[in-house]
């Protein structure tokens, strides 16, 4: 009994003396697509704070490669010790859904991942060339039932972000278009922008120059409530139009991490969300800061990847 009462002892003082220690060393923080995008925007600033806050270096990595599965596979296979960070959007599962319709093992599973925070969640903003004669989705939806698969839309590719939820509002109205898959977010939109496509939907960040100049026409918001780049947009619920997506930016982790560990590194994230270069570095591109602790994150997180997981089973293989 007393030497069980010692190491019990011995391993609760390693474990306070671990999360004491934290940081001890750099914090990478991965960003799962190559330079430049949402992660990239979030990513600079929040190792920048980081930084400063723990005078420790907080260099930002880019791992790209096979929708973001790259990135997160390295950061699920690295030590539990909340040095390692990941920047990501909801590829983090819609790899893993796509990987189940084909049968393809997964590099990665999210059990092996620790929700952190929530940074920002904006809606996507469905756009179309000006020369297609609508002003809303829901114009656009009776105008895609005249004239069936006529239409086309852009995306970033087969089951990513911008694919998946321009999905949910086809399959919610009842119309077909034709899919025009690209190899990124910036190619999809440039589709939109020359008339290669119709129409095509992307986060407030990317799309906004284009709609502010006209070279675009913003139709619809996958979100619940309008956003603020973008007031006179109404929501596709707003419109009748039951559907829901998100381009969200999450903070995760390596999972395994020592509660006491986890709460220093969430009451750091904390600070460093709050912090007004954070803010507006976010702000000055379009981006609304919505900061959600590890709670309220997981809720947020498991309601939307139910929706988007639906959605890519009703989509099927490509």
């Amino acid at each position: 009994m007393k030497r069980l009462l010692i190491a019990g002892a011995c391993a609760l003082t390693s474990l306070a003396a671990s999360a004491q220690g934290f940081p001890n060393k750099a914090i990478t923080v991965v960003v799962p697509n190559p330079p430049g995008g949402m992660n990239q925007i979030h990513a600079q600033p929040l190792s920048a704070i980081i930084e400063r806050l723990t005078k420790q270096p907080a260099p930002v990595v880019n791992r790209s490669g096979g929708t973001a599965a790259v990135g997160t596979a390295y950061v699920a296979g690295q030590p539990a010790d909340g040095h390692t960070l990941l920047v990501t959007t909801p590829n983090i599962y819609l790899v893993i859904e796509k990987d189940k319709l084909y049968g393809i093992k997964s590099p990665y599973t999210l059990a092996q991942i620790q929700p952190v925070a929530l940074m920002s969640a904006d809606p996507l903003i469905m756009v179309t060339h000006p020369s297609v004669p609508v002003k809303t989705a829901k114009e656009f939806a009776t105008l895609l039932k005249k004239k069936t698969g006529v239409y086309t839309f852009s995306s970033s590719g087969p089951y990513g972000i911008t694919h998946v939820p321009f999905e949910m509002f086809i399959d919610t109205v009842g119309i077909k278009m034709r899919h025009v898959p690209t190899t990124g977010g910036g190619p999809a939109i440039t589709q939109a922008l020359g008339g290669h496509v119709d129409a095509t939907a992307s986060g407030p960040a990317a799309v906004y120059p284009y709609v502010s100049t006209g070279k675009l026409k913003a139709i619809g918001n996958t979100g619940l409530k309008r956003h603020p780049s973008f007031s006179d947009t109404p929501t596709l619920k707003e419109q009748g139009i039951d559907a829901e997506a998100y381009l969200w930016v999450g903070l995760f982790t390596t999972a395994g991490l020592p509660e006491a560990t986890l709460t220093q590194l969430r009451d750091l994230v904390r600070k460093a969300a709050a912090d007004p270069s954070f803010i507006d570095a976010l702000k000055k591109v379009q981006v609304v800061p919505d900061y959600r602790d590890t709670p309220e994150f997981k809720v947020f997180f498991d309601a939307d990847y139910a929706r988007m997981a639906k959605a890519v089973q009703k989509i099927g293989k490509i």
